[in-house]
């Protein structure tokens, strides 16, 4: 039988992971007895894209990496989930397969739950329904922004786009107002994937951009040297289409 202060330090930790937030503390009681924890070590594969999917996953410590494998067999990458983020509650509720493949970058640590469980609360717990729809929200305005970045930009204004993304999502800020850093823990051919190119063109494009002062990217670690350029340098990347015949 778990220990008082071992339940009480499991609930304090889902207190401070959205999904639970509106979950109150004797309803968070029940949720520690169906979660799991499971470790992965660097380039784990988690999940792999046509799996059947069994369980959602909460990011305790790390990143996930999600990527789709086109036919040929080319990466994808379609998102960066860290510490608190859920992976796989789509498949919860609708129980389709896997859409794509979840890879460790690095050493994780993660919560996993059941889909009968957690289809289970999700009825029967108060607040957690309201978790989920803020969760998916989120999510939904990330897809929005991206559809919105691939008809506005050109590759390298789309690449930006992510990145400040990501350090609006993830960062810390080094110096207010201009300074801030990420680490994501990706290489130039990742970043390359996130926007159909190739590293080769990545790796002269963020030489450039370091050279001119807007951002450096080293070991995984992107630092935002001066945010009000780099977002003016995005900006100045939007396509413009002189007539129909463009289209």
């Amino acid at each position: 039988m778990m220990q008082d202060a071992e339940l009480t330090r499991r609930i304090a930790l889902l207190r401070g992971i959205p999904l639970f937030s509106s979950v109150s503390a004797q309803y968070l009681e029940r949720l520690v007895g169906d979660l799991r924890l499971r470790e992965f070590e660097k380039d784990d594969i988690i999940f792999r894209q046509g799996d059947e999917s069994r369980e959602i996953y909460i990011l305790l410590k790390g990143k996930v990496r999600i990527f789709k494998i086109s036919p040929s067999g080319n990466e994808t990458s379609i998102d960066i989930f860290s510490v608190h983020d859920v992976i796989g509650e789509l498949a919860a509720i609708d129980s389709s397969p896997r859409s794509a493949t979840g890879k460790a970058i690095g050493k994780i640590s993660l919560l996993t739950m059941a889909h009968e469980h957690f289809a289970y609360h999700l009825e029967h717990v108060p607040g957690l329904a309201l978790g989920l729809a803020r969760l998916l929200a989120q999510k939904l305005r990330w897809t929005a922004s991206f559809a919105e970045s691939v008809a506005q930009f050109d590759a390298a204004g789309r690449l930006l786009h992510i990145l400040l993304y990501y350090v609006e999502r993830y960062g810390v800020a080094v110096e207010a107002g201009k300074r801030y850093s990420v680490d994501l823990a990706l290489n130039q051919t990742d970043l390359a994937s996130m926007v159909g190119a190739r590293r080769e063109w990545v790796n002269r494009l963020l030489s450039d951009w370091r050279k001119r002062g807007l951002l450096e990217f080293d070991r995984g670690v992107i630092t935002i040297l001066d945010m009000e350029r780099v977002v003016a340098e995005r900006d100045s990347r939007i396509e413009v289409f002189s007539n129909e015949s463009d289209w």
